[in-house]
Parts: C-alpha cells; sequence; structure tokens
C-alpha cells in the first residue's frame, strides 16, 4: 500500500506560491530541460519556478489533475459541491448563470 502512495506522489502537481505557476510532471518544464514524466521530488534542487524564479521550496502540492481541491476533511460538506472537481463547479456556476440570463430575458416576453 505504501508504494502506491508513493505512486500518487509523484502525479501531483505543484503550485508556486508566489506566481501562481503550476508544475506538471506530465509536462515537465521546456525552459528548465526537465524531460515529461519526471516527478517533482526528483526536480534538482537548483531548480527554479520558470515564471518568477522562485525556489523549489516556495511550491505547494496541488494534487493531480482532476481531483477535487480543497482539504479531504472538508470535502463531505456542502450539499456534495466540495466533491465536485473545479471543472464541474465551473460549468455548475456558468451554467446557473446561463440559466437565469435566460429566464431573464424571457420575461420581456410576457404581455
Amino acid at each position: 500500500m505504501s508504494e502506491q502512495a508513493v505512486e500518487t506522489q509523484e502525479l501531483d502537481r505543484y503550485e508556486c506560491r508566489a506566481c501562481g505557476y503550476i508544475y506538471q510532471p506530465e509536462k515537465g518544464d521546456d525552459s528548465n530541460d526537465i524531460p515529461p514524466g519526471t516527478p517533482f521530488a526528483e526536480l534538482p534542487i537548483t531548480w527554479r519556478c520558470p515564471v518568477c524564479a522562485a525556489k523549489k521550496n516556495a511550491f505547494a502540492n496541488v494534487g493531480p489533475q482532476g481531483t477535487a481541491s480543497g482539504f479531504k476533511e472538508n470535502l463531505g460538506y456542502g450539499l456534495g459541491v466540495n466533491q465536485l472537481t473545479p471543472t464541474q463547479k465551473n460549468i455548475l456556476i456558468f451554467g446557473a448563470l446561463a440559466l437565469a440570463f435566460l429566464f431573464f430575458l424571457s420575461l420581456y416576453g410576457l404581455q
């Protein structure tokens, strides 16, 4: 089971707390000649953020892509909305806004 935890840790994305750049292991870093598939833990200690040149310790683990954001303890709250991925949340929010706009426009059809 510990091997599985190590595997998922390698696939985690890391976000620069200074500028918001996200290091994705499956893409690597072309500007610093880091090949795709290189886990964050295997980056050299001299590696810096390609956007703002922040050190490696300025990055925070944000988990794998496509997972629900937030603390795992809080995912059970919020009527299930906390378990949605960021893409699903965007669809829910902007879909509701589009529907509200259509309802608003339909009021012009009333006599």
